[in-house]
């Protein structure tokens, strides 16, 4: 594509590059008009003899087209894309759940002259209907080769998708001494219960058991005959230690612990561990123990899950509940950003 300055007639056929007002300084033509035969009487009466188009080549795509294509390019499951104009598509969440994107093809597609893809961060929870990306191709036209590298790109991966939320059955246990049984449940449960329900799910079962290892088990085998789809765990103080009191019960369950401490604050003090399945190293649960078809994810949260504030809770439980094992991988790669 070359910007040239013509004369009105041979101006014909190609686009405008910039807006042309009338005498009453509205807009007659705007930029990326296709000047047509009878538009060169118009110019001229406004005292034009020439005009700045946009001449294409042989193989340039126009930006609308280069947009749709870019757009089938990185859009995946559980998106849906608007018309292109302008050369712009606006991309909406089809789904509750996490926005997944894979970074590297984001950047390597934005390397390409002329196309940008700007989204909302990897992981970062979406709801039904909300803006999550948009794509502008930037000049009126992009030559067909650069396009092609871009479709090449999205064809090897998926640039964008949203993993639905789907687990719904969630259990909690609150762990403290008798004694301060009220205050926890009261301090704990509204803000997990939320926070649930915001997502999607429903408690179906609570359990309250003192700190004890053998009583948090039986607490979890308890939810897990249930058939919760997802533990979480709370109690008076947070877990301080990979051998303190939860995470010996969620052993003795048969649950391999995945993650103890995060590099969030708010939340440190997070414990992440599977009942059954477990996704790092593919260990079973032993012998005799009860297997379900797929892991039991069981969430130890730190003490700032009392308060609605933004913390470690809310960066993990949406995933868990749109079924994705998270891995040890996946807190440590939470540091890079995890001051909140």
């Amino acid at each position: 594509m070359e910007l040239q300055e013509l004369p009105l007639v041979a101006a014909v056929g190609h686009l405008l590059c910039h807006n042309i007002a009338d005498a009453q300084g509205r807009k007659a033509l705007h930029k990326g008009h296709v000047i047509r035969m009878e538009d060169v009487e118009r110019l001229a009466a406004l005292g034009l003899s020439s005009v700045r188009v946009a001449v294409f080549a042989a193989d340039d795509v126009h930006e609308d087209v280069a947009a749709l294509r870019l757009t089938q390019a990185v859009v995946g499951p559980h998106l849906h894309s608007s018309a292109a104009k302008g050369g712009r598509v606006n991309v909406r969440a089809a789904s509750s759940g996490p926005l997944l994107v894979d970074v590297a093809a984001l950047h390597a597609i934005n390397e390409i002259d002329g196309l940008t893809v700007a989204t909302l961060p990897d992981q970062r929870l979406v709801h039904n209907d909300v803006t999550v990306a948009t794509i502008k191709v930037i000049p009126f036209a992009v030559p067909e080769e650069a396009l092609c590298r871009a479709e090449q790109i999205g064809a090897t991966t998926q640039v964008l998708q949203v993993r639905p939320l789907q687990l719904r059955r969630v259990g909690v246990i609150l762990v403290s001494s008798p004694a301060a049984r009220r205050r926890v449940a009261a301090g704990l449960y509204p803000a997990i219960e939320a926070r649930v329900q915001t997502l999607q799910a429903t408690i179906v079962e609570t359990c309250y058991v003192n700190i004890e290892s053998a009583a948090i088990a039986a607490a979890i085998y308890q939810q897990q005959h249930a058939g919760v789809e997802l533990v979480i765990i709370a109690g008076e103080t947070s877990i301080i230690d990979i051998d303190d009191v939860t995470p010996q019960g969620i052993r003795q369950a048969g649950g391999r612990i995945e993650h103890y401490g995060a590099p969030v604050e708010p939340g440190n003090l997070l414990l992440l561990a599977y009942l059954g399945q477990a996704p790092s190293t593919g260990h079973q649960a032993p012998e005799g123990e009860v297997t379900p078809e797929r892991a039991l994810p069981i969430l130890g949260a730190p003490g700032c899950v009392r308060s609605r504030d933004m913390n470690i809770v809310d960066l993990i439980l949406p995933r868990l509940l749109a079924g994705e094992a998270v891995r040890r991988s996946d807190i440590v790669a939470l540091g890079h950003g995890g001051l909140l």
